[in-house]
């Protein structure tokens, strides 16, 4: 039976704002790019990869988290979970910055409270606005789960603004003391956003709305799929599918995430920009261009795939990404062209959150959505171990950042190509 925390049928919309407030605190991951030159120097000095392995882990954290909490809100709903997480998040970052150098060290700290624990928390959170939103609004699956994510990517807009150049705090307070700052800040808002997530009745439909009558688009499954758990999912070629093209679309997305302001910052210098005004020029790529287009790519691409299908989409969306990653390199050192290439990336990113929650669901059902899905977000997992640190430890190796961007850009050329042979699981084989 379906987990719910209140009988009574509430306004479904509220249930997308209080998704929007805490999601706007868990994008707060994607911050991690304003840190970066500052945990470079005095007193951290970290190198790039291992200010890339601190983010990392913390992908890594989050992505593994969610098959637990997938499970979790669907015994006992999504209020309760994103709650903790939100408490466990806001207590990563005060540790980190309370503890400092006292504990283990900058580094292992680091790893440890914004890495690990942050992480946990941002996992714990994230899948419930997704889960509990499709099963409110199964009429519009595409557009809801982008909605429902896009606070994630518009968060990152708002912590880097804040912390670096509009707000100032990182040049007023340092990292550690922002870490404390922002840890309490997260746990407020989340808190308070989590009261509104709470499940439909069973068998709820929107009026005027019923799975009878739904139909499906010709480049997507039905919208009346067959409902099958994470057991039944496991043993579909499907699964495996999507979960290798998220793979190759996060790597890609965090790749630039975590070293957008240092692979910046040399490509302008290399382009004759002093290292003040490549540093102002490579922040706004990342705060204003990539962080906006990162949210509203979330919402179109929601929106175009309730249109065209999910099918057509990730085609379009992984092709469109492999090419500009590719190109990436070349383009970072002319200002406009950096602008351009983030957005572009940001944008195809942001769009892999509300595809790939939404395919899920159309392929193996909405009953287990929030259970598959956390199974499938464990190749976002992987995708952010290997994406940031293999460019980081390319460039430390080699110098140079070309290769990196290349092999991603032609992880999601491959990812394109998976998208065009997706079908829908056949129920008859695993009876």
């Amino acid at each position: 039976m379906t987990a719910t925390d209140s009988p009574k049928v509430m306004n479904r919309w509220l249930v997308v704002v209080g998704a929007i407030l805490v999601q706007l605190c868990l994008g707060a991951l994607y911050a991690w790019s304003v840190y970066t030159p500052y945990l470079t120097k005095e007193p951290f000095l970290f190198t790039k990869t291992q200010t890339q392995i601190i983010f990392s882990v913390s992908l890594a954290s989050f992505a593994f988290t969610m098959i637990l909490a997938g499970r979790w809100q669907a015994r006992s709903g999504p209020r309760i979970v994103a709650l903790t997480g939100g408490i466990v998040m806001g207590a990563g970052y005060v540790l980190a910055g309370v503890l400092g150098n006292s504990l283990f060290g900058y580094f292992v700290n680091q790893i440890l409270f914004v890495g690990l624990v942050a992480g946990i928390g941002v996992g714990l959170a994230y899948v419930c606005p997704i889960a509990c939103g499709i099963k409110w609004f199964p009429d519009k699956k595409g557009l809801i789960t982008g909605l429902a994510v896009a606070g994630f990517g518009f968060g990152a807009l708002i912590w880097i603004q804040l912390a670096g150049e509009f707000g100032g705090l990182l040049a007023r307070f340092g990292v550690l003391n922002v870490f404390t700052i922002y840890g309490i800040a997260y746990a407020v808002a989340i808190v308070l956003g989590s009261t509104w997530l709470v499940n439909p009745p069973p068998g709820y439909c929107p009026p005027g709305w019923s799975p009878t009558t739904a139909k499906a688009t010709n480049n997507s499954p039905t919208n009346a799929g067959p409902s099958m758990g994470p057991g039944a999912m496991l043993r579909t070629p499907q699964f495996y599918g999507i979960w290798v093209m998220f793979l190759f679309s996060a790597m890609a997305g965090l790749l630039v995430i975590g070293n957008i302001k240092l692979f910046g910052i040399e490509a302008l210098q290399a382009g004759g920009f002093s290292a003040d005004r490549a540093s102002a020029i490579a922040g706004v790529a990342m705060a204003v261009f990539y962080s906006i287009a990162n949210g509203g790519g979330r919402i179109i691409w929601g929106a175009i795939s309730d249109r065209i299908g999910r099918k057509l989409s990730l085609i379009i969306m992984c092709a469109v990404q492999g090419v500009i990653m590719i190109a990436f390199f070349w383009m970072g050192g002319i200002p406009a062209l950096l602008y351009i290439g983030t957005t572009i990336i940001g944008f195809n990113y942001g769009g892999a959150f509300a595809l790939f929650p939404t395919v899920t669901g159309d392929l193996f059902g909405t009953d287990h959505v929030g259970e598959n899905y956390g199974w499938v977000f464990t190749s976002y997992g992987v995708g952010g171990i290997i994406g940031p640190i293999m460019a980081a430890g390319i460039r430390d190796a080699l110098g140079n950042w070309v290769a990196g961007f290349v092999i991603a850009g032609v992880a999601c050329l491959v990812a394109a190509v998976i998208a065009t042979q997706l079908k829908p699981p056949k129920v008859a084989k695993l009876a």
